[in-house]
């Protein structure tokens, strides 16, 4: 036989396509052709093979070798395609039994020595492959406790070409561990550690009750990333559904998975970030920090220092939950649905707080410097706050705040009541609410909503700054136990989102 063909898989985005591997050995010079679009990981593919067939005592096929990557239109990218690639070559050359091969996914790179390294991206190449039928893998032994998470896809670890063989022959499996530790780490940061703030604590529990985005306002040291650090810790944990999706992520962006956290995701990116870096992109598509604050936290600190274009970037996921990058070939979707924190300084120097005795910055320096935070995003952040800092009685008590925990078991309960009342319309967060919900099933109470249109009419906010306003009161009215949103979680939501610019 001069003819094989294997399995393999290549990803876009968190898609998974099927790939054939055809490799055709025929007489001619001897040579290695690779036809199917392969990237440049890929081509270099045929020296690591060589090598690793050689070492692990096979022969390399002194022939013409072509191989194809199928569809051909689909570009191919990464490692993972080695080890398909070099069963393919020793089936066609006649050096095992191309029977061997059939029915099971192969992923894996290839040492020179001919180990198999462990790649990016199994579980979400498993998801695919069990949507597209596929029931046996086999994977890295590092990948082994990832791939375990797909349990409807028989997974065999494997440390090397020689014990792959030997299991196709015999049957025999390496015993490793079956399922993917839990991170049960115990929380360093909480709120019991910070004195006074009781003003932005409300807000950062009602923004994680309904999954609000927040901007925090404020002087040097006041604690504003001492309240985002800890804002993850009043999250409750991720669903075993959430916590998958979060791995994933993971699992493409940072290599082999060995621990899986059911703790929301924190991801603080530098203020100097790229925009491929903060939503996703590159010559190979990596998902962004974004992305990795899937079903958890994205803050960045001295947000009006990013460079212009970057925050806004953010626009499109805070509104889908997704980001979508668009290449010639296709478009590449990760998910981004996040709870945003944005912190700033009041002004460039800082100190235009409280009654701003030391601030030297012009007012015309303190609009430019705010004016850095574009309308448009502003309008998608539903809280807004000032924090002052603590006062000297404050720092100076010894009774510690609430801790994590008590906001925490709230916040819980808070979200439960919301997602008894959402029951199968597809969303749980009052946050997801769809406009036309809010006006038809999901409505405050009459009178609580005067103030609020006088505001519309004023033009004092728009008409998404409307629809936010109300989902914020309805987590204000989960949190105190409420059937529906009255005239003081409408004002009280207001004040929460105007409260630091008097207006929009």
């Amino acid at each position: 036989m001069t003819i094989a063909a294997t399995l393999g898989i290549n990803l876009f985005g968190l898609s998974g396509q099927k790939i054939d591997i055809e490799v055709d050995i025929s007489n001619g010079l001897p040579s290695y052709a690779l036809l199917g679009l392969p990237d440049a990981t890929l081509s270099e593919s045929r020296d690591r093979i060589r090598a690793a067939l050689l070492n692990s005592r096979f022969q390399w096929p002194n022939r013409k070798i072509t191989v194809s990557l199928s569809p051909a239109w689909l570009p191919k990218s990464g490692a993972a395609f080695d080890l398909p690639i070099a069963l393919a070559i020793l089936a066609a050359s006649e050096q095992i039994d191309p029977k061997l091969l059939s029915d099971f996914l192969f992923l894996g790179e290839l040492s020179l020595e001919g180990f198999i390294r462990p790649i990016r991206g199994v579980l979400p190449m498993l998801l695919a492959a069990r949507e597209l039928g596929i029931t046996k893998a086999v994977v890295p032994i590092a990948n082994s406790q990832e791939a375990a998470l797909v349990s409807e896809v028989e997974s065999t670890p494997v440390t090397a070409i020689g014990d792959l063989l030997h299991f196709l022959r015999t049957g025999e499996r390496l015993e490793v561990q079956a399922e993917i530790p839990i991170d049960v780490a115990v929380e360093v940061a909480d709120f019991a550690d910070i004195s006074g703030q009781s003003a932005a604590r409300w807000a950062l529990e009602v923004a994680a009750t309904g999954g609000h985005h927040i901007l925090m306002i404020g002087s040097p040291g006041a604690g504003k990333t001492m309240l985002a650090e800890r804002f993850a810790t009043i999250l409750p944990e991720l669903t075993e559904r959430e916590a998958i999706e979060s791995a994933g992520v993971n699992s493409i962006s940072r290599g082999a998975i060995n621990l899986i956290s059911k703790r929301a995701p924190f991801v603080a990116p530098h203020h100097a970030t790229t925009i491929p870096a903060l939503v996703g992109g590159g010559l190979v598509i990596r998902p962004g920090a974004c992305s990795l604050a899937h079903n958890g936290v994205l803050f960045i600190d001295e947000a009006p220092e990013c460079a212009t274009g970057l925050l806004d970037a953010l626009r499109q996921p805070l509104e889908s939950g997704e980001i979508a990058i668009t290449r010639a070939h296709g478009t590449a979707r990760f998910p981004a649905r996040f709870i945003l924190i944005l912190a700033a300084n009041p002004c460039p120097c800082g100190k235009f707080a409280g009654r701003g005795r030391g601030c030297t910055c012009t007012s015309v320096q303190v609009r430019r410097y705010l004016g850095r935070l574009s309308g448009p995003l502003l309008d998608r952040i539903d809280i807004r706050i000032r924090v002052e800092p603590p006062t000297r009685i404050e720092l100076a008590g010894r009774e510690p705040g609430e801790d994590s925990a008590s906001i925490r078991e709230r916040v819980s309960q808070a979200r439960a009541r919301a997602a008894t009342r959402f029951a199968g319309l597809g969303f749980s967060l009052n946050s997801q609410i769809p406009s036309s919900a809010l006006r038809e099933r999901f409505q405050p109470e009459r009178n609580a909503l005067t103030h609020l249109h006088e505001l519309l009419d004023k033009e004092e906010i728009s008409a998404r700054g409307f629809h936010r306003i109300v989902r914020v009161a309805w987590s204000i009215a989960d949190l105190r136990c409420l059937d529906r949103p009255g005239k003081a979680e409408i004002e009280n939501a207001i004040e929460l989102r105007m409260g630091f610019t008097g207006g929009e």
